[in-house]
């Protein structure tokens, strides 16, 4: 935030002869332009009088002399015009622009051409810049010379990527473009700026992440050995006031490191912030959704607009005709709507779930409906208990018949109070694989790996090395060789 003071070469736009101090401006930067850097003030009246011829040298003089204590223009005495020692006293000189006037000519010419150059969404810069940085590690062998060419072109093309974006972009967030976007007239242009800001999204897309690729894997090449090469291509290039100043290195050394970040930034995230890129996607993505969102609302405002005199004729044409109350009634319907509809909702299965089955294709379905009132309660049946018992003593000997099978086939297994696992060749039933399961996590749960079955069995379990298989009825079940000891009884 240095060198903030007022610039008193911008003084000459706002005064209040303006208008005459940039018609002088105006001239030194025409012939600049032309390669004729210094001019008297005899050349400079001659052009003023294409335009005006009623402006005289003593004016000229005066706003010669203001230009110069403002530093748009430095004089030059030239010698080689002194005849007599009175034109010696009345100096002649010849009057060159500053660099800073230059500049600011530029820009005001820049601002009067503001809307006529508008930016646009070009591909070909993510081309050239992909092309460009893919031959870093090339140019790494190259002369200075050469390595200042290429990053000369990098800045230019990543120069214009980045003005072009943003010239055509800004336009959009501006209040005429707005207008204009909420016109009718804008709907006839809507299809072209949809398809603009797609083709241009899918180019960003394709290219920003080959260009991040790159960036990636030539990061070390470039950071580490390109980038001196770079600041020492420049220090040959002889620049007399900043080689005075002693500050020649150290300034073209920031403003490279500054324009690789920058550069770098624009296509990679950091851990802060997001890349450039990612926001000019989303950016777009907010434009085309603007666009197309006004273009249906004003379509919707048209609608709005149409006269139903014709269809309502129609209508009243078709009532007129119906022969009876139920036609009447079914035209009625559908110009005004059904007037007393009731809604019932239910959870139900259907036969099929899809979405494009009408509802006259359905089964007929039947609910009972209930009245919503705080008095109403079910009728409740007067009928008396029904006596269960004997289907109740039937069940409980079927469950007891098949719990002692279980038992007894579980039992079978255990033989001089051991039941090892890795003895059992046949079939177990999946019941019975569940019980050995129960009674193995029953006794890895406990800290002295005992346990108690079902029958008031009580065992210890062992671990023998290696592994065993049991086979069941649902697959063969790979396991430890697991031994479970039984107390004697």
């Amino acid at each position: 935030m240095q060198n903030l003071n007022a610039i008193a070469e911008t003084t000459y736009l706002s005064v209040e002869n303006s208008l005459q101090y940039r018609r002088i401006m105006r001239i030194f930067y025409v012939e600049y332009e032309k390669m004729h850097f210094q001019l008297y003030k005899e050349e400079v009246l001659n052009l003023l009088h294409q335009d005006d011829s009623s402006y005289s040298i003593e004016q000229l003089k005066v706003d010669l002399e203001s230009l110069v204590r403002w530093k748009n223009l430095t004089p030059i005495q030239d010698p080689g015009r002194v005849y007599t020692i009175a034109d010696y006293k009345n100096k002649q000189y010849r009057y060159t622009m500053s660099e800073y006037a230059v500049e600011i000519e530029r820009m005001t010419i820049r601002l009067e051409n503001l809307f006529i150059e508008s930016g646009n969404l070009s591909t070909n810069f993510f081309i050239r810049l992909e092309k460009s940085l893919d031959e870093a590690e090339e140019m790494n062998h190259k002369s200075l010379k050469e390595v200042n060419e290429w990053w000369n072109l990098i800045q230019e093309d990543f120069k214009r990527l980045n003005q072009n974006y943003q010239d055509y972009l800004r336009d959009f967030y501006s209040g005429k473009t707005e207008r204009l976007m909420k016109s009718v007239e804008f709907i006839v242009y809507k299809d072209r700026f949809i398809q603009y800001l797609t083709e241009f999204i899918q180019e960003l897309q394709l290219h920003s992440n080959q260009i991040e690729r790159i960036l990636n894997r030539q990061n070390s090449v470039i950071e580490e050995q390109l980038l001196e090469k770079v600041v020492q291509s420049e220090l040959d290039i002889p620049h007399a006031v900043l080689e005075q100043d002693g500050l020649l290195e150290p300034n073209i050394r920031k403003n490279v490191q500054g324009k690789w970040i920058s550069l770098k930034n624009w296509f990679v995230n950091t851990p802060e912030y997001e890349c450039e890129s990612r926001k000019v996607l989303k950016i777009t993505n907010d434009i085309i959704r603007s666009i197309i969102q006004n273009a249906a609302l004003i379509v919707q405002i048209q609608n709005w607009g149409i006269s139903r005199k014709d269809d309502y004729h129609k209508f009243l044409k078709l009532f007129l005709g119906c022969s009876n109350m139920q036609e009447a009634h079914k035209v009625a319907a559908h110009v005004f709507g059904i007037q007393q509809v009731e809604h019932y909702s239910a959870i139900e299965q259907t036969d099929s779930d899809s979405v494009n089955q009408s509802a006259y294709e359905k089964e007929p379905m039947m609910y009972l409906l209930k009245p919503r009132v705080q008095t109403y309660r079910e009728k409740k049946s007067r009928q008396g208990f029904k006596d269960k018992s004997e289907e109740k003593q039937i069940q409980k000997m079927a469950y007891l018949e098949k719990i002692t099978a279980e038992k007894n086939i579980v039992l079978h297994y255990i033989k001089e109070n051991r039941l090892d696992f890795s003895s059992i060749d046949e079939v177990v039933s999946e019941g019975t694989k569940n019980v050995f399961l129960q009674w193995i996590a029953q006794a890895e749960s406990s800290s002295t790996l005992r346990g108690r079955t079902e029958y008031g069995q009580e065992y210890t379990m062992k671990v023998n090395e290696g592994t065993c298989v049991l086979h069941c009825e649902d697959g063969d079940l790979i396991m430890p060789a697991y031994v479970l000891e039984f107390d004697h009884e």
